[in-house]
């Protein structure tokens, strides 16, 4: 390592000897060789195997400081997976299934479009329940992918009338998804990402339409609710107890399993609340590391943070040394 001026005097890892000022200062360390080992991955491989990399993360941990701690979500009612790159049509109902059946053989046959209120409101129904395990809110586009793999495997339930034969199909979704997230709140389960939306909520918060709070981007599990048998005051006495537990050397296990625990307590805090960065660094100060970031990062989203990023990076021969370098320099340093 050398003495880099242009970063007021630290100590940076020297990649080619013509970086050296004239009597600059080195420094040398013994390191053991990190090996990097890279294979092409595609894109689509990365989004089907994000739901094997949560189930197969189980808790792995040693005395090191330097170990990653990988907590695993089962027992949980996290969503574990993305919104498909391709929806897959749910398995209907037998007496459905053969009727969907019959309509398509009678569409292939002279093109005759199936009509029947009942089967209708029975494709929604599934539908709604299949979209709910992605997502309570789903958007316009997401709407229209369910449609598009719809009417693709059944044809035969495409609108008369309509350019696409789909637009009433959208409305009846839009309508069903509602009734469906009424329907849960109705029967009191919990689920906080629809109740932080109820009237009553909006009520007491003051706010209007535009006030709804639903995911953006790629968040999968944006409000979860808390695990089976905890409380918001079970959770905060675990929060009390997490301030304690970072003050104790090579503690990350327990720190990891209680930040994994409280996840769903915290995002409510986020969510609801919207707290100053300030504040939430004060009461969840075990979350501002690199291991507890990035954890987070895929508890949210499910997607492996710095894998994902690496895999996107175009590893050229230099990225590769500076990578390594910047390895070996933070290993030196702990």
């Amino acid at each position: 390592m050398y003495q880099d001026m242009d970063f007021d005097g630290q100590f940076c890892t020297l990649s080619c000897i013509e970086d050296v000022e004239d009597k600059g200062t080195l420094k040398v360390f013994q390191t053991e060789p990190i090996v990097l080992n890279l294979s092409p991955v595609e894109v689509l491989d990365i989004d089907s195997s994000i739901a094997e990399q949560s189930s197969d993360n189980s808790s792995r941990h040693s005395s090191g400081p330097q170990d990653t701690i990988l907590l695993s979500s089962s027992g949980t009612s996290y969503r574990s997976e993305l919104w498909p790159a391709k929806f897959q049509v749910p398995t209907f109902s037998y007496d459905v299934d053969v009727s969907l059946e019959a309509g398509n053989q009678a569409y292939q046959k002279d093109g005759t479009l199936l009509s029947n209120p009942r089967l209708r409101s029975s494709v929604l129904e599934k539908l709604a329940e299949e979209i709910f395990r992605y997502t309570a809110y789903p958007t316009g586009v997401q709407v229209l992918t369910v449609l598009e793999a719809l009417l693709e495997k059944y044809p035969c339930l495409k609108e008369p009338g309509s350019f696409n034969g789909m637009y009433g199909w959208q409305q009846r979704i839009r309508y069903k998804m509602g009734n469906y997230r009424a329907k849960l709140r109705c029967r009191k389960f919990a689920c906080p990402e629809l109740e932080v939306n109820s009237r009553k909520s909006q009520a007491s918060n003051e706010r209007g339409p535009k006030g709804i709070k639903r995911p953006k981007k790629a968040e999968v599990n944006y409000l979860p609710p808390l695990p089976f048998g905890e409380t918001g005051d079970t959770l905060e006495r675990e929060r009390i107890d997490l301030l304690n537990e970072i003050k104790k050397k090579n503690n990350d296990k327990i720190i990891g399993e209680k930040i994994e625990r409280s996840f769903s307590y915290r995002r409510l805090e986020v969510v609801q609340h919207c707290p100053a960065v300030h504040d939430f660094m004060e009461r969840w100060p075990a979350m501002f590391s690199e291991l507890q970031i990035k954890e987070e990062f895929r508890r949210i989203t499910t997607i492996h943070l710095e894998r994902t990023f690496l895999t996107k990076l175009a590893f050229t021969p230099q990225n590769c040394r500076r990578y390594l370098g910047q390895k070996a320099e933070l290993q030196a340093q702990k």
